[in-house]
């Protein structure tokens, strides 16, 4: 981890003081955030209603530029000259360097059909199942912890070895106490709409550092 990615982590308690308890596993959060890029992987993200957001929102974070424009190098330009030269000129003067971000809230039709089919709680892990793999990691969010198509995503992330990252309130509900994912980030909040206003920075943050590391 590069000095600068590392200083995301405490620029954000600087910010945020509260989540100085929360030190330990957001230094592990980012650290397997890394380790997924690096092995080629994707961050999966999923939650429900604020949650749902929130997942979304990381996506857009992830798959474009956040604070930094990354711009696209020589080799790309080489490519797209070699395969739509007409488009290659427009290409590097839009396009961004990606991290690649997938959020499993977003597929209506699969999410609808599967739930009126099969079992509503199983739309998480159904993509997981078919989209998962080792290289990946899982960003579960859950202000109660306690959600119950957050937590068969994990199952189902943990079945297909993939590292998984809950994010969730003080307590952590069943997520941390039946230990359903490698890192937990605890908030040191209660209520729901206090502990969503401290998830923001804590994936802002993740984003910022991934960016800071590859960009």
């Amino acid at each position: 981890m590069k000095p600068s990615t590392k200083a995301a982590i405490s620029t954000l308690i600087a910010r945020y003081p509260a989540l100085s308890v929360c030190e330990p596993d957001l230094t592990a959060a980012v650290e397997a955030i890394l380790s997924t890029y690096r092995a080629g992987g994707k961050l999966i993200i999923c939650g429900n209603g604020g949650s749902a957001a929130d997942a979304e929102h990381v996506v857009g974070e992830l798959m474009k530029g956040f604070l930094k424009p990354r711009k696209l190098g020589d080799d790309m330009k080489a490519k797209f000259e070699a395969a739509c030269p007409e488009s290659a000129d427009y290409f590097m003067k839009n396009l961004q360097g990606a991290l690649p971000a997938l959020s499993l809230v977003n597929q209506v039709a699969l999410g609808t059909a599967f739930a009126n089919d099969q079992a509503p709680d199983l739309v998480f892990a159904q993509q997981i199942l078919g989209m998962g793999n080792p290289e990946d990691t899982l960003l579960a969010i859950s202000t109660s912890g306690n959600s119950t198509n957050v937590i068969y995503a994990l199952d189902m992330a943990r079945a297909k070895g993939l590292k998984t990252i809950a994010l969730t309130g003080r307590s952590g509900g069943k997520m941390a106490e039946k230990r359903l994912a490698d890192i937990t980030i605890r908030v040191p909040e209660d209520e729901t709409y206090k502990i969503q206003e401290l998830h923001l920075p804590v994936y802002h943050m993740l984003c910022i550092a991934a960016e800071e590391e590859f960009f």
